[in-house]
C-alpha cells in the first residue's frame, strides 16, 4: 500500500508544478500581448506620422536618383 501512496504523492506534485507552470507561461503570454497591442498602436501613429510628413515635403515628388544642378 506504501507504494501507491508514494505514487499517489509524486502524481500530484507533479500535477501543482504543471500547474504553476502553466500559470506563469498564462501570465507571460498575456504580458506578451499587451506589449504586442502597445507596439502595434505606435506603429500605426508612426506610421500617420511618416505619411503627414512625406505629404508636406517640398520637393517630394522628385525622383530620388536625379542629379542636384549643380552637377
Amino acid at each position: 500500500m506504501e507504494i501507491n501512496e508514494d505514487r499517489l504523492v509524486e502524481i500530484e506534485t507533479k500535477i501543482a508544478f504543471q500547474e504553476n507552470t502553466i500559470k506563469n507561461l498564462n501570465d507571460e503570454l498575456y504580458e506578451q500581448q499587451r506589449e504586442i497591442t502597445r507596439l502595434g498602436a505606435i506603429c500605426d501613429t508612426l506610421a500617420k506620422q511618416i505619411g503627414a510628413l512625406s505629404a508636406f515635403s517640398p520637393g517630394s515628388d522628385a525622383p530620388a536618383d536625379e542629379k542636384p544642378p549643380h552637377y
